[in-house]
């Protein structure tokens, strides 16, 4: 498929870089026995019980989504300063009802962030496109990847297809994700219809640009992309656009050139999250004995050294996921129990931690999630507020 040129701008965004930031805390320690945390909530929301940082930069700006009173509706959201920045849609007035969501460790130290976003258009053929997994609701509505940029939310363009998804931006404005093409799949399990291919946005060059599948493949989805524009992902099935089958290979892209990485030997859900300026890479794999592609993945970290490494789970969990991973090689993410229970870690220096444990005394709440780490060691996730019963953001930072 022929590249889709574009042109879009990237303005830079003031306001993120003008107000007063978040005070950063020395390089963290990597001493196990002394390693601890202090935990600032974050309890502004939009009026749900949900909310969720997903990204952290390193001027410790965190973004991420806020359910809407109700818990039916979800936004894209900035926590800023003590306060939450609301990012809107794409649908605006046209479509109250609209999604959108910062799903994936998507903003940059300038203050861009990308996400996803229902706009006020129905989707044509009917389908559960990739965004609606991170929705609490089903519309109908087309879903475009967007950047964020001076106040305002812009769609990404596809393939030619209807819908995008955004993920990952690094501090050149390079954007990956992945969009749909015209392109009727026969590899797709209904409802979705339409292949998608892994695609690449470069606003300095004006240009979309799609990193291909491994041979034989029939789709791909860029999951992150580091500051040296290296970027990793999945490779497979169309399947239902929100992996299984669609991960049957974890892949990453050196400047477009497609390798795969080794995986923990299931047949699905080898999917990276996260890729650092080394190029190491972290995620969750299918160990064997995913019959019929059920989920029972394990953390990982891939280095060019060591290759892939398992990073098992918490004590008496059955799965686990990586989510972040700063230059130090520290490990962000959780740990899932048979039932369904989440608990944030950390992982480094070859020790998985419950993040529950670093925290200095007193704390009584529980950190269920770590989505993502900056340079300065400090996390970001979700935390459930005993007290309130209401799920907050919560930004951890190492003490020293």
């Amino acid at each position: 498929m022929r590249p889709v040129c574009y042109l879009f701008l990237i303005a830079a965004v003031a306001s993120c870089e003008s107000g007063p930031q978040v005070t950063q805390p020395p390089e963290a320690s990597l001493n196990q026995a002394t390693l601890q945390y202090t935990i600032t909530k974050l309890p502004n929301s939009l009026g749900g019980t949900v909310n969720r940082g997903t990204a952290i930069n390193n001027g410790g700006i965190v973004a991420g989504f806020s359910n809407l009173a109700g818990n039916l509706t979800r936004h894209a959201a900035l926590f800023r300063d003590g306060s939450i920045v609301d990012l809107g849609t794409l649908g605006g007035a046209n479509c109250p009802g609209c999604n959108s969501s910062v799903v994936w460790p998507g903003i940059n130290n300038q203050g861009l962030i990308v996400g996803i976003s229902e706009t006020a258009d129905l989707d044509p053929l009917g389908e559960a496109w990739s965004c609606t997994a991170f929705f609490p609701s089903f519309t109908g509505h087309i879903c475009r990847g967007f950047v964020w940029t001076g106040g305002q939310m812009a769609p990404l363009p596809t393939f030619g297809g209807n819908q995008g998804f955004a993920t990952g931006i690094n501090g050149r404005g390079q954007i990956v994700g992945w969009a749909e093409t015209p392109v009727h799949d026969p590899t797709c399990n209904t409802p979705q219809v339409l292949q998608f291919r892994a695609g690449l946005w470069d606003p300095q060059l004006g240009t979309m640009k799609e990193l291909s599948p491994l041979h034989g493949d029939s789709t791909s989805a860029a999951t992150a992309i580091n500051e040296v524009g290296q970027a990793v992902g999945i490779s497979g099935d169309c399947d239902v656009a929100v992996g299984r089958f669609s991960a049957r290979h974890a892949v990453f892209w050196d400047h477009g050139t497609v390798t795969e990485i080794a995986n923990l030997g299931g047949t699905s859900w080898h999917t990276p999250m996260a890729i650092n300026l080394n190029g190491d890479i972290v995620g969750f794999s299918n160990p064997p004995g995913d019959a019929g592609g059920i989920f029972i993945a394990h953390a990982f970290i891939w280095t060019k050294s060591r290759g892939i490494r398992d990073l098992k789970t918490l004590p008496g969990d059955a799965t686990s996921q990586a989510l972040g991973i700063n230059s130090r090689g520290q490990v962000v993410g959780f740990s899932t129990s048979a039932t369904g229970v989440n608990r944030a870690f950390l992982w480094q220096e070859g020790k998985l931690m419950k993040l529950n444990d670093l925290v200095a005394p007193g704390f009584a709440d529980s950190l269920v999630s770590a989505q993502d780490i900056n340079e300065a060691g400090q996390i970001t996730g979700r935390v459930f507020e005993k007290s309130s019963g209401k799920t907050l953001v919560f930004i951890a930072t190492p003490i020293q």
